[in-house]
């Protein structure tokens, strides 16, 4: 039976999957710092700082994926026009810190499933690679219990 994830071998495939999940990570930066703004307050303070970590966490990250596409011969793309076709752009203003909240929580849902996918396309070829992202999808699992406590009532 043939491997439901075969292992990608094609270094161009590679770079543009790596791209892909550094823009993804740019535009977490963006949210959770936007987020981090909007739960000022002091009721809020811990929301602000979660969040305001979290965002250092998903630059740290950017700068992580991007540093290992260099090292694959690749260029990380920051185009903007490339970012702004992963971003929400609906307002956050007026919305209750719930709602952010959850939206995080999905986030990091997604880039964790999307960690996981590309641990298969690289698990076989590139052991570096595998290993920033065992390491990335380690702490976005934990960014997302933190904020699933926080939703807990």
């Amino acid at each position: 039976m043939a491997d439901p994830h075969p292992s990608i071998i094609d270094p161009g495939i590679r770079l543009t999957l790596l791209n892909a999940a550094l823009a993804t990570k740019v535009v977490c930066v963006r949210r959770y710092t936007r987020h981090a703004l909007l739960a000022g307050g002091a009721c809020h303070e811990a929301l602000k700082t979660v969040f305001g970590l979290h965002a250092r966490d998903e630059q740290d990250h950017a700068l992580r994926l991007a540093e290992r596409i260099q090292q694959l011969g690749g260029r990380p793309d920051f185009r903007w026009g490339g970012l702004m076709s992963r971003e929400n752009t609906q307002d956050d203003e007026g919305r209750a810190l719930v709602e952010l909240l959850r939206e995080n929580l999905a986030a990091e849902r997604v880039a964790i499933a999307t960690y996981r996918g590309l641990l298969h396309s690289f698990a076989d070829h590139d052991p570096a690679t595998r290993r920033l992202l065992e390491e990335l999808l380690d702490e976005e699992e934990a960014h997302a219990t933190a904020l699933y406590e926080l939703l807990e009532p």
